[in-house]
């Protein structure tokens, strides 16, 4: 096993004694294998041998862990976390040194350790995950929750309980968070060692191309807390036992029968052609064909603008798009929109594509259908280099039921990795669900958290289903009414809770840049509030309620919209809390339901979208309709926005992922789609095409993005709403320095239409819905300048006068004399900004 200090790999080898009293497949085992043996250190335990699980946690109050299999570390420090620089120029030098040091030969020193830690000391930047907190300011940020004193107070004694058990027998979160370095297949300058938790098993065997399947050949000794291991030296050429490339899996006498598994730490899995289950691959490109970062990662930006992506369905024609194809052709886009992070879905692998990535098979291989792990680097390093933020959407909330290539079942029990019975099973998903009370299953959604930082350089996650982690529930059939009583009781996984501040202080700790965003509907007090005050840790909460209200809405005529409505749903948010809000997510997009798009124009948008042709009143409220839609919600409805690929320029189709008929147990038949990937893509051919008017709706979302990067209004914390007109129909606001005038009537215009502001003086149009560019009439003149008039107005200190054409959205800006030069109207901003 090595350790990663200040960008220096170092070798720190356990006890090592062979054991042929190891159940095993037969007697024929190499004599390389090797099992841990365990000591006792009065200088840092490195074990524990029990943990008492919280109150609802169905493990037992006895349970054993694999962290035993290890003698005490040397601790160094808690953690030294290089700069992404930095690392890479000190890479070359650690790995010249490492291969200088024999795994099999003993430990090596500490004066050692210190001496090379110590020349490095200049050139790097020390992080450490700092101690928790008192987690009392939760009540002065809100008073209601004292109430709830009791179950938050004992949540955080939950968390406080256990990062004291994490130092103690871990050496601390940051090197519990390192499994990664311990488990699966690592390599040393001697040879390759797996290991692998299964304590269900009664015998292992690792098999694969590399020794021809064969499960005599390469038998693995467990030691008592059920920790498999094998390593297996170099060729007699200095080349590694597993040639890279090679398919690789663990097979096991279970209690289930005998089982071939694919690694649960496997760092790549294919699907062979023809072939259903996946295969694992030992992943280890020579030094010269493994990708180099050459890029920093961009700052943290202060407004979130985030282009939700799929790699797969990211090309124009029908097919399973490539990091690669994505990396040239999507991510320019991207920052030619004005966004400045990108969301990537289905990035872990998953056996079924049609899961949208969200029935996980292999937690830490990045999916082969898009491309090698070194295609993805290059993809995430060319983002870095647009200076685009990368975004994960990583599920830690449930997992894929396979057993053949996922961790159901992976050692035979019912119960290794996730709740047994009725309680590790979601009825809605499908799925496996983890027990978030195991010491072991922490180890392993820690690290893989952290993997991703460390190997791929994701700037940060989207949890995808925290609501269904948080709660025993699932919040399923439940209604969140905003009850605190909802949020605080018996209901609360509190084990799934406390991972959450796991993670969140494991990910901040390490890296203060990074961004963490929650999808939960519950609205959960306090779920983005840091841990150390309390909260569970989120930067953001997803405004899932938002998208919801829209769809509400198109379902009825324009009469029956309300304004007031519209504005408690936008601003309905926990103060002092930041949302990521959007209009529209991959969810809308799916077929089953419809987008926003769709939902406004249907079957015309296949007729009626040319400009040279006359478009339908339903096409003209369409366009229309959906730029203002987009615009209150990014400017009303949170800190963060979030628009899925396509979505900005009104994509007309659903996203319908190729699959076949399905056959249910009672007999029926869910028809397929015969496997077509026709409805499994993005037609940014249309968004593109100026003969569309597609491609007005497209500007329209690039002059958002960058009126958005020019004014910092999202972020703003000047926000007064000073007209919810039902009768006019008319929404005015005010964030940061702009005055937004939203007149959804679909026939009144109002002209000489007088605005509350709060800054005297010359306002003119930054962003104009009807600007022709943007699909509309011009009815504007963006030239024109408004002049304040003095006396209160709408309960604001002064007014304007202006014109507010039905169905439209105007925004304007105080204007400085000397400013006058410089502000023009979005619209007219060049492409290359």
């Amino acid at each position: 096993m090595v350790y990663t200090i200040s960008g220096v790999r170092f070798p720190h080898l356990p006890s090592i004694k062979k054991n042929s009293s190891l159940p095993s497949f037969n007697d024929d085992r190499r004599t390389n294998a090797v099992t841990f043996s365990l000591r006792k250190d009065t200088r840092s335990s490195g074990m524990i041998f029990s943990r008492k699980p919280s109150y609802d946690s169905d493990s037992s109050s006895l349970a054993t862990t694999a962290s035993d299999k290890v003698e005490p570390q040397e601790t160094v420090s808690e953690v030294t976390q290089v700069h992404d620089d930095v690392a890479q120029q000190v890479e070359t030098q650690g790995q010249e040194q490492t291969s200088a040091l024999s795994t099999s030969g003993g430990q090596s020193d500490k004066a050692d350790i210190a001496s090379m830690s110590e020349s490095l000391e200049q050139e790097v930047v020390q992080r450490r995950i700092p101690p928790p907190g008192d987690g009392k300011k939760i009540y002065d940020i809100d008073p209601m929750l004292k109430s709830y004193d009791g179950h938050l107070d004992y949540r955080y004694g939950q968390y406080i309980k256990l990062r004291d058990e994490i130092d103690k027998n871990e050496g601390g979160l940051e090197a519990f968070s390192r499994g990664y370095e311990i488990f699966g297949f690592t390599r040393s300058a001697t040879g390759i060692t797996y290991r692998e938790w299964a304590p269900g098993a009664k015998a292992a065997s690792l098999i694969g191309d590399f020794n021809n399947w064969n499960s005599k050949t390469d038998v693995m000794t467990r030691n008592e807390y059920g920790v498999w291991e094998i390593f297996l030296p170099n060729n007699a050429d200095g080349s590694p036992a597993i040639p890279h490339g090679s398919r690789v899996k663990i097979r096991m006498d279970t209690p289930s029968g005998i089982k071939d598994s694919i690694p649960a730490w496997i760092k790549y899995s294919v699907q062979a052609p023809g072939e259903i289950p996946y295969d694992g691959v030992y992943y280890d490109p020579a030094e010269e064909d493994k990708y180099v970062f050459k890029h920093p990662r961009p700052r943290k930006p202060t407004s979130l603008r985030i282009y939700e992506s799929h790699v797969g369905m990211s090309s124009t024609e029908p097919m399973i798009n490539t990091y690669a194809n994505f990396r040239d052709d999507v991510l320019p886009r991207i920052k030619k929109l004005g966004y400045n992070a990108v969301q990537i879905m289905a990035i872990q692998e998953h056996s079924y594509y049609a899961s949208f990535g969200y029935h996980v098979t292999n937690f830490f291989a990045p999916s082969s259908r898009f491309g090698t792990p070194d295609d993805l680097k290059s993809l995430i390093d060319k983002a870095h280099e647009l200076g685009l933020v990368v975004l994960m959407d990583i599920v830690h909330s449930h997992a894929s039921k396979n057993t053949l290539d996922g961790l159901n079942m992976f050692d035979g029990t019912d119960g290794q990795y996730f709740h047994s019975g009725e309680r590790g099973y979601h009825w809605m998903w499908d799925s496996r669900l983890f027990n978030y009370g195991s010491w072991e299953v922490l180890r392993y959604l820690l690290s893989n958290a952290r993997w991703w930082l460390e190997e791929y350089k994701f700037d940060g996650f989207r949890f995808d289903g925290v609501t269904s982690m948080m709660y025993t529930h699932h919040g399923l059939q439940v209604e969140f009414t905003g009850n605190y009583n909802e949020y605080f009781g018996y209901s609360t996984d509190v084990d799934a809770v406390v991972y959450l501040m796991l993670v969140n202080d494991m990910i901040h700790g390490l890296y203060p840049e990074a961004i963490v965003v929650g999808e939960d509907v519950s609205g959960m007090p306090a779920f983005c509030i840091p841990v150390e005050d309390g909260g569970v840790g989120f930067d953001y909460r997803l405004h899932m309620a938002v998208a919801d209200k829209w769809i509400e809405l198109l379902k009825k005529r324009d009469e029956d919209w309300q304004v007031g409505d519209i504005v408690f749903t936008l601003t309905n948010r926990r103060w002092g809390e930041k949302c990521v809000v959007y209009a529209e997510s991959h969810d809308q997009a799916l077929v089953g339901d419809k987008t926003i798009a769709f939902w406004l124009m249907d079957k015309d948008m296949y007729d009626f979208m040319a400009v040279d042709k006359q478009a339908t009143p339903r096409v003209d409220r369409g366009i229309a309709l959906h730029k203002m839609i987009r615009l209150i919600t990014m400017g009303l409805g949170g800190e963060g926005y979030l628009n899925f690929m396509g979505n900005e320029f009104g994509h007309p189709e659903w996203i319908d992922f190729p699959r076949t008929d399905q056959h249910l147990p009672d007999g029926r038949v869910i028809p397929g789609n015969n496997g077509s990937y026709d409805k499994c893509r993005r037609r940014f051919d249309l968004g593109d095409a100026e003969y569309l008017r597609y491609h007005g709706l497209q500007e329209f979302d690039r002059a958002m993005q960058h009126l958005e990067e020019k004014y910092g209004f999202m972020t703003s914390e000047q926000q007064y709403i000073s007209r919810k007109d039902e009768g006019d129909r008319v929404i005015v606001f005010e964030r940061g320095n702009l005055v937004f005038v939203f007149n959804f009537h679909w026939t009144n215009s109002y002209s000489d239409y007088r605005i509350g502001c709060s800054v005297p003086g010359k306002y003119k149009i930054v962003l104009d819905s009807d600007d022709s560019l943007f699909g509309g009439f011009s009815r504007l003149d963006d030239s024109a300048e408004f002049f304040t008039s003095d006396g209160r107005y709408d309960d604001r200190p002064c007014s304007l006068m202006v014109y507010a054409p039905c169905r439209t959205a105007v925004v304007y800006a105080a204007v400085d004399s000397n400013e006058d030069s410089s502000l023009v109207p979005i619209s007219l901003v060049p492409e290359d900004v």
